[in-house]
């Protein structure tokens, strides 16, 4: 299984980018897909997921309103699009196969992990 993110980079405080995560050896529709990020220093923190049916997302507080998760099955991708971007948003970002939906923020819920993208986001 591999899952590969991309998408990262340098970017101006309220611009946006779009992270994408393509995902090979597994059965994508069979999987929801998370986001995480972790900030140096920090420990990696949840930012969003979305499940096997697309109706079903979830968001961490400090990212609602300016991230929107999704996701192509036909493409066995998901991606994060990023918008109104901050300084604090500043991180190596992970996508992961797997989680709940009843506790979509465990890590150890997830089964497979990316490699993760650079965010750089200057004020």
């Amino acid at each position: 299984v591999q899952l590969q993110a991309s998408g990262g980079g340098l970017v101006q405080a309220g611009g946006s980018l779009r992270l994408s995560c393509a995902a090979s050896g597994l059965t994508f529709g069979d999987f929801g897909m998370g986001w995480f990020r972790q900030a140096p220093g920090k420990e990696r923190e949840f930012v969003a997921r979305i499940g096997r049916s697309r109706a079903v997302r979830y968001y961490a507080d400090f990212v609602k309103g300016r991230f929107t998760v999704s996701r192509d099955d036909a493409q066995s991708t998901a991606y994060l699009q990023m918008s109104s971007l901050k300084p604090e948003d500043t991180a190596v970002y992970y996508c992961a196969a797997g989680g709940s939906v009843w506790s979509p923020a465990q890590v150890n819920e997830y089964v497979y992990w990316g490699q993760g993208t650079l965010v750089t986001v200057s004020s």
